[in-house]
């Protein structure tokens, strides 16, 4: 009966032996007890995916030897060989696979061994896997690929290894962004000239439009934004509806806003309206994104570059005289925003909506004054 007791933690003693670094101890419990091998703990955890998550390779050795079975998952439905290479551990993957685990095995969100093994960055984990069947072409419940996944988290050995044995570089997600929207997420310039190399396209827009020079540009990668700039095509650009410039803004970053600048970007573009419709406030202006997030810093840059402070429908005055963002207002001011414009959504007079935002604030209607 004792064998059947569970501790404060859930665990039966055969699960606690699993997770010591003693195999005797785990030996013993098996010639004495005769235990059922897939019994889960309270976390639905078995013994096999303990010993996997410990690390010891004795243990995971003398749970398959006695049977347990390498395809039984754990509450998320993580495969003892996903966790195996979540680990980092080449000697539990390779005893797994020996004693039948199934490669492609997908957990609830349908995230295999591959797509760990990119993440993670272990190449000759993915080497075995692909040896023992993995697929290149699996997808997560996003659509991504691992070969995604390794654009993603700057993996570039493994990112080299997946084109090598065809994984494709065009792959899209379920939400339309493709592999090297991933890479240019990660920053890393190498993955980004490496995807290029091998035809992945920078025209490839996501179901938002963007494209991997937005993503570059909003993460604030200065090396990647670089490289895209000179291959993104002018009419991905204008289909996309917006300027990398209001990315860089959003983001707030002002170095690629200035390479952006003086790479001929206009800094008074606009966005399409389909997508400025999307935004309660209507904007419209890469200023108005700076100036709504308080980045004084953008803001000025911009303003410097020629941005005009009067192209949004709620013009960037009001934006800073409602927040009291005083600094943003008295730079606007200085570029000869218009101090008495209105705004009909909020009144439908024709007396300045910026003095009625501040009629409460004396600091701030006296400022306008002084101007």
């Amino acid at each position: 009966m004792a064998f059947k007791e569970v501790d404060s933690r859930g665990f039966l003693p055969l699960q606690q032996a699993a997770m010591q670094p003693s195999g005797k101890v785990l030996e013993t419990i098996l010639v004495s007890s005769q235990p059922n091998l897939e019994e889960t703990s309270r976390n639905g955890e078995t013994a096999l995916t303990l010993a996997v998550q410990a690390g010891l390779e004795e243990n995971i050795r003398i749970l398959l030897e006695h049977g347990a079975l390498p395809h039984n998952p754990n509450s998320k439905k993580e495969s003892p060989l996903l966790l195996a290479v979540r680990v980092r551990s080449y000697q539990m993957v390779y005893a797994l696979i020996a004693h039948g685990a199934v490669v492609d095995q997908v957990c609830s969100k349908r995230w295999t061994a591959l797509h760990e093994a990119a993440q993670v960055g272990c190449v000759d984990i993915l080497m075995l896997l692909l040896r023992r069947g993995g697929q290149v072409s699996v997808r997560d419940c996003h659509g991504v690929t691992p070969l995604s996944v390794a654009a993603e988290c700057a993996n570039l050995e493994v990112l080299q290894v997946l084109i090598d044995i065809g994984a494709d570089v065009n792959a899209q997600s379920y939400k339309g962004e493709s592999v090297l929207m991933d890479a240019a997420g990660s920053g890393n310039p190498d993955c980004v000239d490496l995807l290029l190399e091998h035809g992945a396209s920078p025209d490839l827009a996501s179901l938002t439009g963007h494209l991997p020079i937005h993503r570059a540009a909003f993460e604030g990668h200065y090396l990647a934004l670089k490289k895209l700039i000179s291959v993104t095509s002018k009419m991905a650009l204008i289909e996309s509806g917006q300027s990398p410039v209001h990315s860089a803004a959003d983001g707030g970053h002002v170095q690629c806003l200035q390479l952006l600048v003086d790479s001929g970007f206009d800094v008074n573009a606009l966005l399409d309206q389909t997508i400025s419709d999307n935004y309660s406030d209507m904007r419209r202006s890469a200023l108005y994104f700076a100036v709504s997030n308080g980045d004084v810093t953008c803001t000025e840059m911009l303003l410097n570059a020629g941005a005009k402070p009067d192209l949004d429908p709620l013009q960037c005055l009001l934006v800073a005289v409602r927040v009291g963002m005083y600094e943003i207002v008295r730079i606007l001011l200085a570029s000869r925003a218009n101090v008495n414009c209105y705004f009909t959504e909020v009144n439908d007079t024709v007396f300045p909506t910026a003095l009625q935002y501040c009629l409460k604030d004396e600091e701030m209607i006296s400022g306008k004054q002084a101007q």
